[in-house]
């Protein structure tokens, strides 16, 4: 983990807000928390520096997406890269040094730490900016907690959550390696039960609208996605229902238009879908998605024929296919500056539909009109009554949000097996990097690594 100085770029920015006592100061790598958050203006500028943490490209860039879709793909694409670490992956084959996993892990607790600074010096945030600023840390930690638990621990409802292995929960900055070193794997329960707490403080504390920045309904958005990952179907409905009924956020009216595809790549703004996305541009940023799916980056991932054949004839989603080398890519990230879609509304439309089927309750909408909803956007005849099932509801999500990162994740929840391995097999989990256990003895290795 990261060591509690903040390091050169931060110091960088502080000394040019003081430029007027450049002269004055001390040539330094890094300079010690205390001194370099001493002011609110400080404490926003940490807090950008940790949204940059959360957008590294082995986090929400998209690598923390991307490899577990390879490592959930079961005949929807075809891995051809070279990178040895992702054909571990795809191979479920994961070495405990593996550096994919050993990227996500460190990305994850960097901007975890980042947080921490931010948290431990809001005294000096000014009283209209306190619960902004703490919410939207909050909301980083939170969802940065649920997805590490989702890399390195089973599914909630794989055993007992209440004595499986999940990560580490660290609430305070890390000052050495020392502290680092002392640390020991939390529950999945416990750090399920961490992420909801971060995430509703968040969703309490922040506004409606923020630019780009995290705002209540995007907490309420992570918080439906770890409520239907657990099962627990009321409360996912709740949330989802909040984000779709603010009025803040619209479906595309073209499936295409989600995606931000250009001719000529450039940077974009969010949609009017995306309530909350990770933004790239020409000088920072980075979209791993694009750098993987498109055949305008290495184009290693491409998909295969029979996943094409899920989709009914007429469906817009279609569209998004091509043809590049005689082999099939998806369009969704060709845009080089495209931001990365975290959350999209689309998918609270789903997460509400099949939680009241699963409930038999019709809140915010019924489950047919909320299903109707994303088939209309794609050109698709509405669904009657009689038509729709379980099934069709789980089918609609798996086209709709295909390669966006819940391959793995809802095959466990819905306790389906992927190939030979069960959805509760290990093989299905990152290993605890191998580094980590070298240097921390607390921490205890996932079954069969």
């Amino acid at each position: 983990m990261r060591n509690t100085t903040i390091n050169i770029l931060l110091s960088i920015a502080l000394a040019l807000s003081a430029c007027n006592k450049k002269l004055d100061t001390t040539p330094t790598q890094a300079i010690d928390a205390s001194a370099a958050l001493g002011t609110g203006d400080d404490v926003q500028v940490a807090l950008v520096g940790a949204y940059s943490a959360l957008g590294n490209r082995d986090l929400y860039g998209g690598r923390a997406f991307l490899g577990p879709d390879l490592l959930g793909n079961n005949t929807e694409v075809t891995w051809n890269g070279t990178y040895q670490g992702f054909t571990q992956i795809y191979n479920k084959a994961i070495p405990v040094d593996n550096g994919f996993v050993t990227g996500s892990w460190l990305a994850g607790y960097t901007a975890i730490n980042d947080i921490n600074n931010v948290l431990s010096a809001l005294d000096v945030v000014t009283p209209n900016n306190k619960d902004r600023i703490q919410g939207e840390a909050k909301f980083i930690r939170g969802s940065v907690y649920f997805d590490l638990a989702r890399l390195f621990g089973k599914d909630y409802n794989a055993g007992d959550p209440s004595t499986n292995l999940a990560v580490p929960i660290v609430l305070t900055p890390t000052s050495s390696v020392t502290d680092a070193s002392k640390v020991k794997r939390n529950t999945v329960a416990e750090v399920y039960a961490q992420a909801i707490a971060d995430l509703t403080d968040a969703k309490a504390k922040l506004p409606g609208s923020n630019g780009f920045y995290a705002t209540t309904y995007a907490a309420s958005a992570m918080l439906a996605r770890i409520d239907l990952q657990k099962g627990d179907y009321a409360n996912a409905v709740a949330e989802a229902a909040l984000v779709i009924n603010s009025g803040k956020y619209s479906l595309m009216s073209a499936y295409a238009d989600a995606f931000q595809p250009l001719s000529s790549p450039a940077p974009v703004s969010n949609t009017s879908e995306d309530v909350f996305a990770m933004q790239v541009n020409t000088s920072s940023g980075y979209n791993g998605f694009q750098e993987f799916y498109s055949a305008n980056g290495r184009g290693d991932i491409t998909i295969n024929k029979s996943f094409l054949k899920e989709f009914e004839a007429g469906d817009d989603r279609l569209q998004l296919f091509y043809t590049s080398g005689g082999s099939t890519f998806t369009g969704k990230f060709d845009n080089l500056y495209g931001n990365v879609h975290i959350i999209r509304l689309a998918e609270m439309y789903l997460t509400r539909a099949e939680g009241n089927f699963r409930l038999g309750t019709s809140v915010g909408a019924t489950p047919l009109q909320d299903i109707n909803t994303i088939r209309e956007r794609v050109k698709l005849p509405d669904l009657t009554l009689a038509q729709l099932t379980l099934t069709s509801i789980l089918h609609e999500r798996r086209l709709e949000l295909a390669f966006e990162g819940f391959l793995l994740y809802d095959a466990k929840r819905l306790k389906k097996s992927i190939g030979i391995f069960p959805y509760d097999s290990p093989k299905l989990l990152y290993p605890i990097p191998k580094r980590e256990i070298i240097v921390n003895a607390n921490l205890v290795q996932n079954e069969g690594y």
